[in-house]
């Protein structure tokens, strides 16, 4: 019995802190074997900065979005496959854009709901790109076939960006300029009206934005993390943004 009451006063004890602990929904993949992805590299970045993570299962019906949203205090939108050029206007480019029906179904759906909510939104990779169409932009579908540009991006390369004063990013790490990852393909091709770029590669190709309260990178910084805790920072405006500490 002392150890029932123990546990009880302990747990009472326990969860004012958690309250105080923002809910951040993360979008995911799901494998056709019916098996959710997600690289927990985005649930460590997002506990280590103090928030709770909950990785978001695929969605396919519009109430159920609109009531998983309802309960989260802000929403990470991951990287992962292509995004269907049919939802920019255009017919696929070649045979490196690799579609995800659901995903896609899933993303654009959560997405709405949450710009329409409001609430806080980090767009990372895919995440950046699907904000940017949503709000009216388009994708360059293969940027080594399209652009003409000597930065190599994708395949895990590193390179600079170039930093705008007045931004988040600035903000949080007082440089203007900054290396970063690169495991992608495409990227912003035509902004979307009312973002506010605030760091390009040297080729100009769009490497953050802002829109609002909303932060979208085309890196991958919570994979930087592991090897670089200054990107905790990134993670922690975020979660504080959804009302944590």
């Amino acid at each position: 019995m002392k150890r029932v009451l123990f546990f009880l006063l302990s747990l009472a004890v326990l969860l004012p802190s958690c309250r105080r602990s923002p809910l951040i929904g993360i979008s995911c993949s799901r494998y056709e074997t019916g098996m959710s992805y997600l690289n927990t590299t985005y649930t460590d970045a997002i506990s280590q900065a103090g928030g709770i993570p909950v990785i978001l299962p695929t969605i396919t019906d519009s109430l159920l979005a609109v009531e998983t949203v309802r309960k989260l205090d802000g929403i990470v939108f991951s990287g992962g496959p292509d995004l269907d050029p049919s939802y920019y206007g255009e017919t696929i480019w070649n045979e490196t854009v690799e579609v995800d029906t659901l995903r896609d179904c899933s993303d654009l759906l959560l997405m709405r709901v949450a710009l329409a909510s409001g609430k806080p939104i980090l767009g990372i990779c895919r995440g950046e790109q699907l904000l940017n169409v949503v709000l009216g932009g388009s994708l360059y579908q293969d940027i080594p076939t399209q652009m003409d540009t000597l930065v190599i991006h994708g395949g895990g390369s590193r390179h600079r960006i170039g930093v705008e004063k007045e931004s988040v990013l600035y903000r949080l790490f007082g440089q203007d300029s900054l290396t970063v990852n690169s495991y992608h393909h495409q990227g912003v091709k035509r902004e979307a009206p009312g973002i506010r770029v605030t760091a390009r590669a040297d080729d100009g190709l769009v490497e953050a934005y802002e829109y609002g309260r909303l932060i979208a990178v085309q890196f991958h910084p919570e994979a930087m993390v592991r090897g670089d805790a200054s990107w905790l920072a990134l993670f922690r405006h975020f979660v504080r943004m959804s009302g944590g500490k």
